[in-house]
């Protein structure tokens, strides 16, 4: 004789299952978007929310908790912006960059097109809300062997320096290396650069094939979400160089309370916890004077 299962335990089981497909999809830095899968049964609500590589792992795991709490599914796709960009002008409920000038960036190609009216992910410019920083790092080899310590023994003759010039990483290294205004240690620090990756993913693929590099100038969080790829040095607060994480929502997006809600979670103290764990800087803005 067959058992009925009471209701509330086939919803349970349709969250569980829409966690397990969240966190089952690869974290940062592959050569293609990752993708948040959607569930075997979805729940009633979709939200769609695309951003780069970097704020990737802390997103993924955000939107999990989101969902689970309001009975929702938060698909969250990351990687280089022209794999998920026409999709994202489609069906965007949010959009999340990993530097300002990538934020400016994204309003430029989400906008409207001439004379073609509003796009659903265009997005709301009044809704962009910086979430969480990060500082710059050194990543070496695990055990060090070059024996790196601070960021001026990367100015040392014959060390070779990974960077990258794009994404959320557009000008670090200039920004970086002239932050004492010294134009001696500019000099230096580009003769050492052995390759500029166009985007974080690639730069971890180059670092992974390639072991002549000897250290990678890049945020912190990489590291963290990589803890195998390298070991990390800090970076003196005199050559230090923050960029953050923003969020905003689309036209589509504004009119979704749920979505309007996912944006109000990042900000909150689950959410901060879950962006601490992989690396961002959550302490509470400071009092302007």
């Amino acid at each position: 004789m067959s058992t009925a299962i009471p209701a509330a335990a086939v919803r349970s089981m349709h969250r569980a299952t829409a966690a397990l497909c969240l966190t089952a999809a690869a974290a940062m830095g592959g050569a293609g978007p990752v993708s948040a899968q959607a569930p075997a049964r979805a729940p009633a609500e979709t939200l769609f929310i695309y951003g780069p590589g970097g704020p990737l792992p802390a997103m993924k795991e955000a939107a999990a908790a989101f969902g689970r709490q309001h009975g929702v599914y938060v698909a969250v796709t990351g990687g280089p912006t022209q794999q998920w960009l026409n999709k994202a002008r489609g069906d965007a409920d949010g959009i999340f960059s990993g530097a300002e000038h990538m934020m400016t960036d994204f309003v430029r190609q989400l906008g409207d097109t001439v004379g073609g009216g509003p796009r659903p992910g265009r997005i709301d410019e009044s809704t962009i809300r910086p979430l969480y920083l990060r500082p710059v790092a050194v990543l070496v080899r695990p055990g060090n062997p070059k024996h790196i310590r601070r960021f001026e023994d990367l100015l040392r003759p014959g060390t070779k320096v990974l960077v990258v010039q794009g994404a959320g990483q557009t000008g670090l290294w200039e920004d970086v290396a002239g932050r004492t205004g010294d134009i001696g240690v500019v000099r230096a620090f580009r003769g050492n650069i052995g390759a500029v990756a166009t985007s974080s993913a690639e730069a971890k693929e180059r670092w992974a094939s390639d072991t002549t590099f000897d250290a990678w100038l890049i945020w912190n969080i990489w590291q963290v979400a990589n803890p195998a790829l390298a070991e990390v040095v800090p970076v003196a607060e005199r050559w230090r160089v923050y960029r953050d994480a923003g969020v905003a929502l689309t036209a589509k997006g504004r009119e979704r309370a749920h979505a309007r809600q996912f944006i109000a979670f990042l900000e909150s103290r689950e959410g901060a916890r879950i962006f601490a764990r992989w690396g961002w800087k959550t302490k509470p803005a400071g009092r302007i004077r």
